[in-house]
C-alpha cells in the first residue's frame, strides 16, 4: 500500500485520527496520535518526531530527537477507540535519516535482508503459538515493607468452594486439566471467539482457538504464518487485541510465562522454515521426519546457540519460573519428531512439503518478537553456514519422553540456562552469529545486556514472600 492509498483509505473509512506506533526494547508498543486532517503525503516522507530519551533503553537526553517513519504496509483500523483511528506501525530513524540500530523493527528488516544476501533463501516464515491467561482479578504490590500478588478466575481449581458467585456453579478446570474441554468447564469460549472476530477484522488469518492445559483461564489462539517482520507485527496486533477484548469483558489477559505456581506456564512455541522463491527448503522425503539436511543444520544452529538465544527469546526473570523440569516447557536442548518434551520439535501430523517446519518450543511471550525471530533466524543461518550437525553434538534425535529418563540418562542432556543472568552470560560469550551482516550491532548487544541485567538485579535484591516461610523463625 502506498502513502497515497493510505490517505485514500483515511477518507474512505472516515478516519478521524492516525495512531503512529513504534516498539521499544522490551517489545511494548508506544504511540503518538495525530488528527487525520493533519496527515499528508509529507507525513509519510518526513515521519513523526518523538523523544527517544523518555523510552527505556533508547537514547540519552543529549541525543533525544528521533523520528518514526511510517510503514504503509502495516496499517489497520483500531477496533477499540471511540473515535475512528487508523494504526500505522513505524520504523525508528535518527534525525539524519539513518535506521536506528536499537530499533527492534529495523533489526528484523536487516535479518530478512541478510537471509536474502546469504543466498540460502528468499524468505523465512514464522508462526508463533502465543499462550496467555484470562483472569478476573489481578493485584500486586512490591514496596519496602510489603510484597504480594493475587490472581483469581471464576473457573480456577481453587474456587470449587467459593461462595461469592451467589451459588457456586461448579464445573471448574482442574490443575493441568484444561486442555480443550467443552463448556461449561470452558467458560471462555465467547471471549476467545470475540478476540478471533476482532483479529480477523484487523486482517489476521486465524486458524483456531482453544482452552489450554492450565486452570484459571489459560488460552491459545493460532494465527497463520507470515514472513519475519510481518509475523512480529501480527503478534503485536494479536497481543493488543487480546488485552483489550479481555478488558471489554471486565477481565484481564496476561502473556506472563508463569503467573501460577504448580500448573503449566504460557509459552510461545515458534514454528519456522525457509523458502526460496516459493519452494520449501526444509523438506526432503525420507529424511528424519522428512527434513532436509539444511533444516537439520538450522536446528543445529538453534540448539548450539540456545543458551545465548534464550537471553532474547526468554528475556524475563519470570521466564525461568516456567523453564523447570516436569511440565511441558522444554528445558532439554535436544530435537525430536512430534515430541513435546524436546526444545526443538518437528511436527509430523498432516504435514505437507510446504508445511514442513521446525518448532522451537522454549520461547515465551515476554520476548520482543522482532528481536526473538531475528535471533532465531541468525542462529539457524549460522548452523546452515557452518553445517552444524545436531546429532554429532549430542542434541538427538530424542524420540522418548525425556522427563521419564533416569537421572544418569538426563545428565547426558544439556539444559537451558537456569536464570536470566546465566542466559545473559551466555549471550555475552556467544553473540558473533547475531552481528553477522550488521544485523545486531555490538552497541545493541551491550545495551541489551545492561538493560536486562538491571531487571534481574531489581528482582534479586527484593525480599520474597516465601523467604518468610523459610526463614522467619530462624
Amino acid at each position: 500500500m502506498s502513502a497515497q492509498q493510505v490517505l485514500e483509505l483515511i477518507k474512505e473509512k472516515n478516519i478521524e485520527f492516525v495512531d503512529f506506533r513504534f516498539i521499544d526494547l522490551s517489545g511494548r508498543a508506544h504511540h503518538i496520535t495525530v488528527p487525520a486532517s493533519e496527515v499528508e503525503a509529507e507525513t509519510f516522507e518526513n515521519g513523526v518526531a518523538f523523544d527517544g530519551s523518555s523510552i527505556s533503553g533508547f537514547r540519552g537526553i543529549e541525543e533525544s530527537d528521533m523520528v518514526m517513519m511510517p510503514d504503509t504496509e502495516s496499517v489497520y483500523v483500531d477496533p477499540f477507540t471511540a473515535h475512528s483511528t487508523l494504526i500505522v506501525v513505524c520504523n525508528i530513524h535518527t534525525p539524519d535519516g539513518q535506521r536506528y540500530d536499537r530499533d527492534p523493527r529495523s533489526i528484523a528488516h536487516k535479518a530478512e535482508e541478510y537471509l536474502q544476501k546469504s543466498g540460502v533463501g528468499s524468505a523465512a516464515f514464522f508462526a508463533p503459538e502465543s499462550e496467555f491467561f484470562i483472569f478476573d482479578d489481578v493485584r500486586y504490590e512490591s514496596s519496602m515493607n510489603a510484597s504480594s500478588y493475587f490472581v483469581d478466575s471464576e473457573e480456577a481449581a481453587w474456587n470449587t468452594n467459593r461462595k461469592e458467585e451467589g451459588g457456586n456453579s461448579g464445573f471448574k478446570v482442574g490443575v493441568k486439566g484444561g486442555y480443550v474441554p467443552v463448556s461449561p468447564i470452558d467458560a471462555q469460549q465467547d471471549i476467545r471467539s470475540e478476540m478471533v472476530r476482532q483479529l480477523q477484522e484487523s486482517g489476521l488469518r486465524v486458524e483456531r482457538h482453544h482452552h489450554e492445559v492450565a486452570t484459571a483461564g489459560q488460552a491459545e489462539i493460532n494465527f497463520r504464518f507470515d514472513t519475519l517482520t510481518k509475523t512480529a507485527d501480527n503478534l503485536m496486533k494479536y497481543k493488543y487485541i487480546v488485552h483489550n477484548v479481555a478488558r471489554q469483558f471486565g477481565k484481564t489477559a496476561t502473556f506472563m510465562p508463569k503467573p501460577l505456581f504448580g500448573d503449566n506456564g504460557s509459552g510461545m512455541h515458534v514454528h519456522q522454515s525457509i523458502f526460496n522463491e516459493g519452494e520449501p527448503l526444509f523438506y526432503e522425503k525420507g529424511g528424519y521426519a522428512n527434513l532436509s539436511q539444511m533444516a537439520l543444520h538450522y536446528i543445529g544452529g538453534i540448539l548450539h546457540h540456545a543458551p545465548a538465544l534464550i537471553a532474547i527469546t526468554n528475556p524475563s526473570t519470570n521466564s525461568f519460573k516456567r523453564l523447570v523440569p516436569g511440565y511441558e516447557a522444554p528445558v532439554n536442548l535436544v530435537y525430536s519428531k512430534g515430541n513435546r518434551s524436546a526444545a526443538v520439535r518437528i511436527p509430523v501430523a498432516a504435514v505437507t512439503p510446504k508445511g514442513c517446519r521446525i518448532e522451537f518450543r522454549t520461547p515465551d511471550s515476554t520476548a520482543n518478537p522482532y528481536l526473538a525471530f531475528s535471533a532465531m533466524l541468525m542462529a539457524g543461518l549460522d548452523g546452515i553456514k557452518r553445517k552444524i550437525d545436531p546429532s554429532a553434538l549430542g542434541f538427538g534425535p530424542f524420540d522418548t519422553n525425556i522427563y521419564e529418563l533416569s537421572e544418569d540418562q538426563k545428565k547426558e542432556i544439556r539444559s537451558v540456562p537456569g536464570s536470566l543472568d546465566e542466559a545473559l552470560d551466555a549471550l555475552e560469550a556467544d553473540h558473533d552469529f547475531l552481528t553477522e551482516g550488521g544485523v545486531f550491532s555490538k552497541d545493541f548487544i551491550e545495551n541489551y545486556v545492561s538493560f536486562k541485567r538491571a531487571e534481574a538485579k531489581a528482582v534479586a535484591i527484593r525480599v520474597h514472600p516465601h523467604e518468610f516461610s523459610l526463614y522467619y523463625d530462624c
